[in-house]
């Protein structure tokens, strides 16, 4: 019985493919900011308040105009049929069981459309990247509209691919049978990692905010920035069209040694200033996680590789199980802290 997200990734390992595992698992070069992402919240301490009158709790939010049950939501990750032959249709309904949203990445192994057919009232977002070709962009951003995606989450921190020594030692492909599904292609062969050879290929490398203003102009959809690590950066996202902020290392896959995301959050707050949403992730595996980026200004948290380890535990049951898990340590910290809903002063870490 899997007790806490902790737990996890160890289960997961026993049922997975050595080179699925570790494409999951890794991070870049030394993986110190994997490593560092858990660790910050670790370090932070929660100086909780008694006597409060604290109730019931009230986990409910609304991000956009949409209404969730939880501050939880489902980051964009790659390739889910890599843990489960349903793959992203499974995360998906497991997103609507839990009542919150999946953000469905650009290199999913499940279609768009598909992933819609199999979960038609889950509240769906789309993360995007830029390519060089401009109409394979504009082409899947059409169809991320057509299939009702509430919001774009335009991926900015890849503008070439970390160096991820799992991958090139395991030699990362894709196995028979499963694709790039939005493209329908498989990923280029390669003596290394097959996915850096994709990204080199096809990723626009000159990432600049006048592709943010481009992408602004060509759609109404809200837009957020995904890969913020610098209040400035947050700031000129803004200037430039950015609906929304998202606070992300990429889950330490691509610049070894940056910092902990809970670590830059609350100088990317400050600057923001409540402007626009800002979703954290990186390392939140326990509800008093959720409890600490609240508090340090983030609206909301994104959950990746737990979602993944957990479609390997056990399919779509595990992704639900494992959102309630984290669900109901949520709501213990709360009312552990003295707070009967998500309104949390920085004060709270001290």
């Amino acid at each position: 019985m899997i007790l806490n997200l902790l737990e996890l990734e160890a289960a997961a390992k026993t049922k997975m493919s050595p080179m699925a595992f570790e494409y999951y698992l890794g991070g870049a070069n030394d993986e110190i900011t994997v490593f560092e992402n858990r660790e910050a919240f670790k370090r932070l301490l929660l100086h909780y308040r008694v006597l409060t009158g604290v109730g019931e709790r009230k986990l409910e939010t609304s991000l956009f105009g949409q209404k969730i049950s939880m501050p939880v939501i489902v980051a964009p990750t790659a390739f889910h049929r890599l843990a489960h032959p349903d793959g992203e249709r499974a995360t998906a309904r497991a997103a609507q069981q839990a009542d919150t949203i999946m953000t469905v990445s650009t290199s999913s192994s499940v279609s768009l459309e598909d992933i819609r057919a199999s979960s038609p009232d889950t509240k769906l977002w789309f993360q995007l990247y830029l390519f060089r070709d401009v109409e394979a962009s504009l082409e899947v951003l059409r169809r991320a509209e057509a299939i009702g995606v509430k919001a774009l989450v335009l991926t900015v921190d890849t503008p070439i691919l970390g160096r991820r020594e799992r991958d090139i030692r395991q030699g990362f492909h894709l196995p028979d049978g499963i694709q790039m599904a939005n493209f329908k292609t498989d990923l280029p062969k390669s003596e290394g990692s097959s996915l850096n050879a994709h990204t080199h290929q096809n990723f626009k490398m000159n990432l600049s905010y006048a592709d943010l203003a481009w992408l602004r102009n060509q759609t109404d959809l809200p837009i957020l920035v995904k890969g913020i690590c610098h209040p400035e950066d947050a700031i000129k996202s803004l200037e430039y069209g950015a609906n929304g902020i998202w606070v992300s290392n990429h889950g330490g896959r691509q610049l070894d040694t940056s910092p902990a995301t809970i670590s830059i959050l609350p100088r990317v707050a400050d600057a923001v200033a409540g402007q626009v949403p800002i979703i954290l992730d990186g390392g939140v595996r326990r509800g008093t996680d959720v409890v600490k980026a609240l508090a340090l200004g983030a609206n909301a948290v994104a959950l990746g590789r737990p979602i993944l380890w957990s479609l390997a535990v056990g399919g779509q049951e595990a992704v639900t199980h494992s959102l309630e898990l984290l669900r109901a340590e949520l709501d213990s910290a709360l009312g552990l802290c003295g707070y009967a809903d998500l309104h949390l002063p920085k004060a709270l870490l001290g």
